[in-house]
């Protein structure tokens, strides 16, 4: 039996789904996180967020958004919990320069050791693929990842 890969998504990719759809770009990271979702309810995706990702929805300025994704936050495979260690590893990513919340997720998701980070977030991106703090997991764009990911 083939292990089911566990992926971490930031708030960038969760509140896709809840995006206009008008540009041709948006439409299709919102059709890959709805992919996302259906491997997940199929079971051959594992779900895994954070205490991290909780605390952002709470924090997002579009409340209109907060009570669908709250709703499938609760649909997760696993919930990771910020240690110590996580948080001084955000700590150091973020003196290196990824944002606060771009940090806490990398940190956790590296802690947890899943086996990719999905943003929509270019430039955590393209920090992550220079190396910046040696990222010990993949980060990418759902398109890209549903495009290679054939369970």
């Amino acid at each position: 039996m083939a292990r089911i890969p566990r992926i971490y998504l930031d708030a960038c990719a969760l509140l896709r789904l809840f995006d206009n759809g008008s540009q041709a770009r948006i439409r299709a990271e919102s059709r890959a996180v709805e992919d996302f979702f259906i491997l997940v309810f199929q079971g051959a995706v594992r779900w895994v967020v954070s205490e991290v990702l909780e605390a952002e929805i709470l924090n997002n300025p579009y409340g209109d958004k907060r009570p669908g994704v709250l709703e499938l936050l609760a649909s997760s495979a696993e919930r990771i919990i910020l240690t110590d260690e996580a948080f001084q590893r955000a700590d150091f990513l973020e003196k290196l320069g990824h944002g606060a919340f771009d940090a806490l997720h990398l940190a956790c998701a590296e802690e947890a050791a899943v086996d990719g980070l999905l943003t929509t977030d270019d430039r955590f991106i393209r920090r992550v693929q220079r190396g910046l703090g040696n990222p010990a997991i993949t980060v990418e764009n759902p398109v890209n990842w549903r495009r290679r990911f054939t369970p």
